[in-house]
């Protein structure tokens, strides 16, 4: 009976697969990047959380607006490198370490 159940399972791999197509398709290499977006915009926001600061007290260390920092953690606006340091260096006291992936 279990196995039964598990015929209707698909992983995430096959769901991203059949929806954005297969790795290094240009649709499923757009889907990577607006995720990895996502997750820095829930990574900010959390760290803010973390320090107990509001959207516009963070904007106020950092020197931009409530709207601007509301804009990042909803994925709604591309951000500049030197304003997401100065948003985890000056904002959240933290350090920026970036890695990359050659194919």
């Amino acid at each position: 009976m279990k196995n039964q159940k598990n015929k209707n399972l698909t992983s995430w791999d096959d769901h991203l697969n059949e929806k954005y197509g297969k790795i290094g398709t240009q649709t499923r290499e757009k889907y990577e990047q607006e995720f990895e977006s996502f997750k820095l915009g829930v990574l900010i926001q959390e760290a803010r959380k973390k320090r107990h600061l509001t959207q516009e007290e963070l904007a106020l260390k950092v020197g931009t607006t409530k709207n601007y920092i509301s804009r990042v953690e909803n994925d709604a606006s591309d951000i500049r490198l030197s304003t997401l340091m100065r948003i985890i260096t000056d904002g959240l006291g933290g350090h920026l370490k970036l890695t990359l992936d050659l194919k």
